[in-house]
């Protein structure tokens, strides 16, 4: 698992890893190694591959050195620029040199152009100049350095893909306060731990896709344990994805119930039904009011359905009569995507959820109110989202309405809307925030945004590694509610449904970007259809990009 640490903290982390035997040298060598293989995860082989390495005069540089070792006995192209001098009888720069690595001095003419023009043609870039001990603002010459990379990939419309280690140069690794002139990133290769300042504006926007790294801190190190939210990476979530056993049926899988759609709103449960689907649930039922049911059997002609009754086009105040009996035979719901605001679908949602704390009902015509039994139906674990949200807020003690293991997935405007807080203060403490609310109100939240938080009423707390524009559009939050609920169809236990299902979400939209060539153009589909590469990944350990 990969904690998230504060520079102070990682010093610690790293001074006692040295105490109990693993030593600096080892942890940069790990280090410079992780770099190497987390570059070819993401880019594939890197033989004949041009590779440039900046290197700094600090263990970052260090680091980067024994990354460009290992380039090179791949049998990439590797030139090594200094943007600080090195002892000439540095191991590592030696260890580079012999394995084939050209290095030179990129402090000033003539290293600085060739240094540029070595850029013009790289197909990998590697910034190891500064690490995490980063001070803000950057002096010469490495403010220089920067500065001309960055002036002469404004003037072209080619670059190398940029691997940054630990932290992109320029960073603050507390604050994410970023200087001018540090460079963006396709891929930071973290080390041990994440660090807050990545995961924070405007320093994140030069992150691009964050792995943390493994350099052999042992596991028993009491710095290492820090209170706090944990990165969701891929190392945290794989093994919660559910085994396919090949003597399988639709029923080991699980079904998943989709509640909502509306007149104005008719594609919303399409698309979670998707994201349900795609995640690996056997069976997914759409419970929607008749207007939308024969528009949307042709989107999701997989799906069986429930049609429910509806009131102009919105789902009905009695439509918990007609969809009760099915939740019997449910191992997951999700509840709200399209599903609209209208009174009498919040009665309708009043009813349902009431029910789950039990109603007496008289046995048979004219049994006297004191030999009525106490019926109570019990709702399995459920996705709360979207106006279904808005809707619970304005129940009275709307938590102790919620079923066991229930999810609730706002976006900040809902939060606000959940707890009466401004968006503001929400976003100046989220995973405070998600916490609290997490405990208060017995249910697993998912603040949903960049770097989206998922927190636990037993203080479990995941951020999830993703800022990606490609998720800001509609309909993509409907994916998310319906990818979680196929997970929980599947009996994957709630907290680690919702982690697992924004972390599988969150790479579908970065692959979804990948594939549209751009992320304006993805849309919530794609998401969707992306997520069979993200269980890829995790499942077999290749990455696509």
């Amino acid at each position: 698992m990969a904690y998230i640490v504060s520079i102070a903290q990682m010093r610690a982390i790293e001074t006692e890893a040295d105490r109990k035997g693993v030593s600096f040298e080892r942890m940069m060598d790990r280090a410079g190694e992780a770099v190497f293989s987390r570059t070819v995860i993401r880019r594939g082989p890197v033989e004949k591959k041009r590779v440039v390495i900046l290197c700094g005069s600090g263990n970052n540089g260090g680091d980067g050195l024994v990354a460009a070792e290992h380039f090179a006995r791949a049998g990439a192209s590797v030139r090594v620029f200094l943007a600080a001098p090195r002892k000439e009888n540095d191991p590592r720069w030696r260890a580079a040199a012999d394995a084939g690595a050209v290095v030179e001095n990129a402090e000033k003419e003539p290293g600085l152009n060739a240094l540029l023009q070595s850029l013009d043609n790289a197909d990998i870039l590697v910034d190891a100049i500064l690490g995490t001990g980063t001070k803000l603002p950057l002096k010469a010459p490495v403010a220089g350095i920067l500065a001309a990379i960055k002036a002469r990939w404004e003037r072209s419309d080619r670059r190398p893909f940029l691997v940054a280690v630990d932290c992109p140069s320029g960073v603050d690794c507390d604050t994410g306060q970023a200087a001018p002139q540090t460079l963006p990133a396709d891929l930071t290769v973290t080390l041990g731990a994440a660090k807050t300042g990545l995961l924070a504006f405007p320093g994140a926007e030069y992150v691009g896709s964050l792995m943390v790294a493994d350099i052999g801190l042992p596991g028993d190190l009491s710095s290492l344990r820090v209170p706090g939210p944990l990165l969701a990476d891929r190392d945290l979530v794989r093994s919660w994805l559910r085994p396919r056993p090949r003597d399988s049926h639709k029923g080991t899988f699980g079904r998943v119930i989709i509640i909502g759609g509306s007149s104005n709103y008719p594609g919303a449960p399409m698309l979670a039904g998707m994201g349900a689907y795609r995640s690996g649930a056997g069976l997914v039922t759409m419970a929607v009011p008749n207007p939308v049911y024969p528009a949307a059997i042709p989107l999701l002609p997989e799906a069986t359905w429930i049609v429910l009754p509806e009131d102009f086009g919105v789902i009905g105040s009695d439509a918990a009569d007609v969809l009760l009996p099915e939740v019997e035979q449910a191992q997951a719901l999700v509840i709200g995507p399209g599903i609209g605001r209208e009174k009498s679908t919040a009665a309708f949602l009043k009813v349902f959820l009431q029910d789950e704390q039990g109603k007496k009902t008289p046995i048979g015509f004219g049994i006297p109110e004191k030999h009525n039994v106490e019926q109570k139906r019990l709702l399995p674990p459920m996705v709360v989202d979207a106006d279904a949200l808005r809707m619970l807020s304005e129940l009275e003690n709307w938590p102790a309405l919620l079923p066991s293991g229930c999810i609730l997935t706002p976006h900040p405007g809902e939060m606000s809307a959940l707890t009466g807080l401004s968006i503001e203060e929400i976003q100046k403490d989220r995973s405070g925030v998600a916490l609290r609310f997490a405990k208060q109100w017995n249910a697993v939240v998912i603040l949903k945004g960049s770097f989206t938080v998922v927190a636990a009423p037993d203080g479990r707390c995941g951020i999830e590694p993703f800022a990606t524009p490609a998720l800001a559009r509609a309909g993509t939050g409907d994916v998310l509610a319906g990818t979680i609920g196929g997970l929980l169809a599947q009996g994957v236990e709630s907290w680690q449904a919702a982690v697992l299902g924004a972390y599988l979400h969150g790479r579908a939209g970065e692959l979804a970007a990948s594939d549209a060539g751009a992320p304006d153009s993805v849309l919530a589909g794609d998401v969707a259809r992306c997520l069979a590469k993200s269980i890829a990944e995790l499942r077999g350990g290749i990455l696509f990009y």
